[in-house]
């Protein structure tokens, strides 16, 4: 992936930001975990005021607010906004025939019933916990190689 650039960003209510991406479509990002995480050093930004001084910076490759070192970067933004963007049908089956897996293989990886992942792919809501384990999955294919286990054809041998 190219490096991400941020043309233009808007601060908005608890700590949102909405932003518009260089050749990218434009999407938002809720920094509250960040801030949460981020102890004293990130503390400043709970501030209305502070918050509301987001600029862009480094010819779009980070914003900054006023105040002693406060800034994120346009890659951790732009993936900080792409984990939080919903995880639609599309993706999810995309995510099952990028990797190859059976639906029986699909359920057994994410924990889940073959029943709940195929409704999952017909519509049915994603629960949070799938939608972070599909996007890591997807980010770390090492995630993949340690945890699944390929289903084998034909009947279990005889012990």
């Amino acid at each position: 992936m190219d490096m991400p650039r941020i043309e233009s960003v808007t601060p908005a209510s608890n700590m949102t930001l909405e932003i518009q991406w260089k050749g990218a479509p434009a999407s938002t990002a809720n920094l509250v975990g960040w801030i949460a995480t981020g102890g004293e050093l990130l503390a400043p930004l709970k501030s209305p005021d502070v918050w509301k001084t987001a600029t862009v910076s480094d010819y779009g490759a980070t914003v900054e607010w006023a105040g002693d070192d406060l800034a994120i970067d346009a890659f951790h933004l732009f993936q900080i906004a792409e984990d939080q963007r919903d995880f639609a049908v599309e993706d999810l089956r995309r995510w099952q025939e990028e990797i190859g897996l059976s639906n029986n293989e699909a359920a057994d990886f994410l924990g889940v019933s073959l029943r709940t992942w195929k409704n999952y792919r017909a519509g049915a809501p994603v629960s949070h916990a799938v939608k972070m384990l599909l996007r890591a999955s997807q980010r770390d294919p090492l995630l993949m190689h340690a945890h699944y286990r390929p289903r084998q054809t034909g009947r279990p041998k005889a012990a």
